[in-house]
């Protein structure tokens, strides 16, 4: 697009890079805010909101062939008061209008397409729609043309139909209440089971996701159960999406999904979550098994984001685009012709290993992938070397360089796992440095966190899920450096969480805070999909938190978390995964104090292997604050370890060897 042409439009003054690329479209886009509601409501005109991010494929092709386009831009602009929202700035806002289109539409998705009232009341929800008719279904002209005729001739039909619509959601949001069982992990592991692919790992068939939940309740599952089979699915599923195509064999790094089920061709968005949360499990998976291999995948994806998406000053950037020059996946295939060029008389070895053919397998062009082969045959890091170089030179996709607190709150507890399973202290600085970064930067000067940084605080108010994703961090913090400082911060961070999300009626949490009132009603979202739901992480971190800091109305939210959903999970226990992992902690949780002037001794045995539902205190540091702590001494001048289980602890210990029998009799 020539911008030089065009006129831009009020999106011209945001920070966010989403928004930042609509502001020379024809539409009259304004950002989420007061204005556009009163401007609506002051011409009795409907809303037009458009949500999406800055690397989603679908998003670029519905500007190019609607936004872009002058003719939908003057129906817009006449009939309709026009919203275009990055959902990473307002989560907020995408999760209520995302559930609102899988209530209208059964599914969801982005670019998302909503029309409603200019009271906020939805009335038409889609995902993609192209700008005309197709198949049978029809375009976003025919669509805008209907639906601004309803709200001539039926307005009051349409306002009831959007009332009804967020009636059913706050009524389906706050019906969930149900006690659990352990028969609901069972449940949820039997239909992983017979939904797993067993050639190619995965679940459910086509599309596959990385579903990094799923993988660490099976993690989870293997430390309650010993089936050998829940740390096979992980271990299979985690090669074969390394094998496959999602992965970037030659600048690592996993991209968002594969559209088939070997994992070959994938939309090729990198994001920061996925990437986190998959060296997370790669971690952790290498602390059961010692494989090398684990440890390598977990390496290489953290290698590619402080290579790709680390901030000179701290923190991380949220993705890289999917496209490049207009066209997916462009940065990432090559051409036969290309690789012999490029490796010479080493271009045989790799083309046979990586599957490289004159057709290709994506669009005319190849997709370097390890399907079908051993992983002996992963190329050596002088080819690796040469192929990444000259791939340098391409034009690259596009950087969204928001900094959210989310994101960035997950790769800090990777980073951590990393430097538990490797020792090196580059992944524990980073980790440190990004979490300095978040504290420093992202609280607004009345000490309320917002969703992120670009240039300044981003606009958005913090949610929930930003909360205690960085609660999850900070005690983790603690745990991999056993500095106080972490454990103070995630008290005093959860003190205000729960003043601004906890529902004290029903309990639970809401998605929004009570300082905000921009959406119809406040929601609680507990559904884990590519990321665990806040309420998930609430369930796991509260116990964690409750533990460490002896803390019995903490404990008390904690479990009222279970019987505030379990209902719900029951009905469908597999979308909840990570609720269940948090499930597995309730139930198994130990506590190991240490005492003396060497915590290492056990504190690196601690960070280094597969301990789930294990929390550990240095009792000599945190006793000034903690009390409690006082009753844990050394031993004959010894350091000591105690192992506590439902506020009963074992006799100390003070050799590494007797700590693990201790916690092997535990975990039995």
């Amino acid at each position: 697009m020539n911008i030089n042409s065009k006129k831009a439009n009020r999106l011209i003054n945001e920070k966010s890079p989403y928004l930042l690329q609509h502001a020379y479209n024809p539409v009259d886009w304004y950002p989420w805010g007061e204005e556009a509601f009163e401007k609506a409501l002051a011409e009795d005109k409907l809303i037009f909101l458009s949500i999406g991010y800055s690397t989603c494929h679908w998003c670029h092709v519905m500007e190019r062939e609607s936004f872009e386009d002058e003719e939908v831009g003057d129906l817009l602009n006449k009939y309709y008061i026009s919203i275009k929202v990055d959902r990473e700035e307002h989560p907020d806002v995408d999760n209520f209008y995302m559930t609102v289109c899988q209530t209208f539409t059964g599914s969801g998705g982005w670019p998302l397409t909503i029309i409603m009232t200019p009271t906020k009341y939805p009335v038409f929800a889609a995902t993609y729609l192209p700008k005309e008719d197709l198949f049978g279904r029809p375009g976003l002209k025919t669509v805008l043309l209907k639906i601004n005729e309803l709200w001539q001739k039926e307005k009051e039909r349409l306002i009831l139909i959007g009332k009804e619509h967020v009636s059913s959601i706050n009524d389906f949001s706050r019906k969930n209440a149900g006690d659990l069982s352990p028969e609901v992990i069972e449940e949820a592991y039997d239909v992983l089971s017979s939904s797993y692919d067993q050639k190619y790992g995965g679940f459910f068939g086509a599309p596959k996701f990385p579903m990094a939940s799923t993988l660490l309740f099976l993690l989870g599952y293997y430390d309650y159960k010993k089936d050998p089979m829940a740390l096979e699915m992980v271990k299979n599923t985690l090669i074969n999406m390394y094998k496959g195509g999602i992965y970037d064999h030659i600048g690592f790094g996993l991209c968002r999904y594969s559209t088939d089920k070997i994992w070959l061709v994938p939309h090729f968005e990198k994001m920061l979550y996925d990437n986190a949360l998959i060296a997370y499990v790669c971690a952790e998976t290498f602390k059961i098994t010692k494989d090398e291999f684990f440890k390598t995948f977990c390496v290489e994806i953290i290698d590619y984001v402080l290579r790709n998406l680390k901030n000179p000053e701290g923190g991380f950037y949220t993705a890289e685009d999917a496209d490049s020059e207009g066209e997916e996946g462009k940065f990432y295939t090559w051409d036969l012709q290309e690789i012999k060029n490029i490796l010479r008389e080493n271009a045989d070895e790799f083309i046979a290993n990586y599957n490289i053919t004159e057709k290709g397998n994506f669009e005319g062009k190849n997709i370097p992938n390890l399907i079908g082969k051993d992983l002996s045959c992963k190329m050596n890091e002088d080819t690796r070397r040469k192929l990444f170089e000259y791939r340098e030179k391409r034009i690259k996709p596009f950087r969204d360089e928001k900094i959210l607190v989310s994101n960035n709150s997950l790769m800090i507890c990777a980073l951590l796992k990393a430097y538990g399973i490797t020792k090196s202290d580059i992944y524990k600085k980073e980790a440190e440095t990004a979490l300095k970064f978040i504290l420093d930067y992202v609280f607004d000067t009345d000490g309320r966190l917002h969703v992120g940084y670009k240039d300044g605080l981003m606009r958005g108010k913090a949610t929930f899920d930003d909360y205690i994703y960085l609660i999850w961090s900070l005690i983790e913090a603690y745990e991999y450096t056993l500095d106080k400082t972490y454990i103070i911060k995630a008290k005093s961070l959860l003190d205000e969480t729960i003043e601004l999300f906890y529902d004290n009626e029903e309990g639970g949490f809401f998605l929004t805070g009570n300082d905000i009132e921009h959406l119809p009603v406040r929601t609680k979202e507990v559904y884990d999909g590519a990321v665990p739901s806040g309420n998930s992480v609430a369930a796991y971190s509260l116990i964690r938190l409750s533990r460490l800091l002896h803390d019995s109305k903490i404990e008390e939210i904690a479990d009222k978390q279970f019987k505030v959903f379990g209902g719900k999970i029951k009905k469908n226990p597999v979308s909840y995964t990570f609720f269940l992992y948090a499930f597995l902690h309730n139930l198994k949780g130990i506590e190991v104090v240490i005492s003396g002037n060497n915590p290492k001794i056990f504190s690196a045995y601690l960070m280094s292997n597969f301990l789930p539902f294990t929390v550990w205190a240095y009792a000599d540091d945190i006793k000034d604050i903690i009390p409690s702590y006082e009753n844990y001494q050394p031993i004959d001048g010894n350091t000591a370890a105690y192992v506590c289980k439902n506020g009963s602890c074992k006799s100390p210990v003070t050799t590494l060897e007797d700590l693990k029998k201790l916690l092997e009799i535990d975990n039995k």
